[in-house]
């Protein structure tokens, strides 16, 4: 053919189409807030969060005790593992009431309310008891066990109260009796205010405030006036203010906010200053994990109420911001629970549960970072110590229970692939071809041919 020297045709050339014109380009930060929103809105968000927060946060508060109390513990001439041991078998207890508070339904949550309000009162009552009562550092608010083991009944009081208010807000909330105030108001608030009593019997100022906020935490969500709101507010803090003007130690601490010497005036700022030290040399990614300088006897309760210092000085700020981060997603996650419920009872616990441990995070680490008074209290899920440990594991349970029980959530557990060649519940499953076996010899056997050996 012409214009070929092969004899063969000429190979047709493509022709090329002009580029189409490319619209705008999205904003980066659009796209991800978008992304971000999207998987925000799918059903097992809350679920994975709070579990993966939580669990995070317990793991990380291990590693952490342990290396801020292993000298504590040799001064002690104890094993250098002493409290790491302690809080590991703690750690794994509450993981076992973590699993059982996550697998009951609520009905059986609502049926223990009462027991746990009652052992609790018991237990709290019994701690003020001549003989029975362990002191430590001053408040009276432990029992031994025998050994080395004591208990805290306040702790559990916080989950008593949680239970036992959202169970009886959600039968008011049924029975249409919210809007009369008395019924708002009785017998919450008296029952709240008797174990404050027993609390502040022992002299333990910053168990009583968490209480108070899970107090408040619930009659808010009831829907309480703002008037009432105010009301109650206002008598408890005018409670807290004598309880800290007729304490000497109270007002001590209160005056070490913003402390920047060991000794400031005539009040012993020590704790306050060592743990704003800690925190300052610990620099953006920390000196190293076992690395701490002030854990060496300069920094009182190095591996309970200040873990948080240590954590900074070991971990850098990278560490505690990662801490604020899992806290934030563990509250976050709360807060959706308790919004998109339509069970009233799911949504009174999951914001009293919530409100708990925002609130004792706040508070803790408020005191570290010199914003608040010393308060006493532990950091959630990271501090050491059994009896703070094993009741918000539980309550980190019932969070869990509560987004599990969402419609959306449970569609989609019921949709996942089943495993170990179970067969789906429902019916005979649509034909999707051969069928995939999940053992190695299977496979193979499926692969022959009819005639194969």
């Amino acid at each position: 053919m012409p214009g070929s020297r092969t004899g063969r045709p000429p190979a047709q050339r493509t022709v090329r189409l002009p580029p189409a014109p490319r619209g705008p380009r999205d904003n980066p930060l659009r796209v991800l807030h978008r992304r971000a929103r999207k998987a925000w809105d799918r059903p097992l968000t809350a679920y994975y969060l709070i579990l993966g927060g939580s669990l995070l946060i317990t793991v990380l508060g291990l590693v952490m005790v342990y290396s801020a109390s292993q000298i504590t513990a040799l001064q002690m001439a104890l094993p250098g593992s002493f409290f790491f041991r302690k809080q590991f078998l703690a750690a794994s207890i509450g993981a076992g009431l973590l699993l059982l508070a996550s697998r009951m339904p609520v009905k059986l949550h609502r049926a223990l309310a009462y027991p746990i309000l009652a052992g609790a009162v018991f237990l709290m009552a019994l701690v003020q008891v001549p003989g029975i009562g362990v002191a430590v550092n001053g408040n009276q608010n432990w029992l031994s066990l025998g050994g080395s083991f004591q208990i805290q009944p306040s702790e559990f009081g916080k989950l008593a109260l949680v239970l036992w208010g959202a169970d009886l807000i959600a039968r008011k909330h049924d029975k249409k009796l919210l809007a009369q105030w008395k019924h708002m108001l009785v017998p919450l608030v008296p029952v709240a205010f008797l174990l404050l009593g027993l609390i502040m019997l022992g002299g333990d100022m910053g168990t009583a405030i968490i209480l108070t906020a899970i107090l408040f935490g619930l009659l808010w969500l009831a829907g309480a006036p703002t008037r009432l709101f105010v009301g109650v507010l206002s008598i408890a803090a005018t409670i807290g203010v004598i309880l800290i003007k007729t304490s000497p130690n109270r007002m001590a601490r209160l005056s070490c906010i913003g402390a920047t010497e060991p000794q400031s005036g005539p009040v012993d700022c020590w704790q306050a200053v060592h743990g704003i030290y800690a925190l300052a040399s610990g620099g953006i990614f920390g000196s190293g994990l076992g690395a701490s300088v002030e854990k060496w006897g300069q920094l009182p309760e190095a591996h309970t109420d200040f873990i948080f210092a240590v954590t900074g000085e070991e971990l850098g700020l990278a560490g505690t911001l990662s801490v604020l981060a899992l806290f934030a997603a563990l509250g976050y996650a709360g807060i959706r629970v308790a919004g998109r419920t339509e069970d009233p009872f799911v949504r009174y616990a999951a914001g009293g549960v919530t409100t708990w441990i925002v609130a004792q995070a706040v508070i803790n680490i408020g005191a570290v970072l010199g914003l608040l008074p010393i308060a006493g209290v532990p950091l959630p899920l990271f501090s050491y110590g059994g009896s703070a440990l094993l009741p918000t594991m539980f309550a980190v349970g019932l969070l869990i229970a509560f987004a599990r029980d969402e419609p959306a959530a449970r569609a989609a557990l019921a949709m996942r692939q089943p495993r170990f060649g179970r067969k789906r519940a429902g019916g005979p499953a649509p034909d999707r071809g051969p069928r995939r076996w999940n053992t190695m010899r299977r496979r193979a056997s499926a692969a022959r041919t009819s005639g194969e050996r």
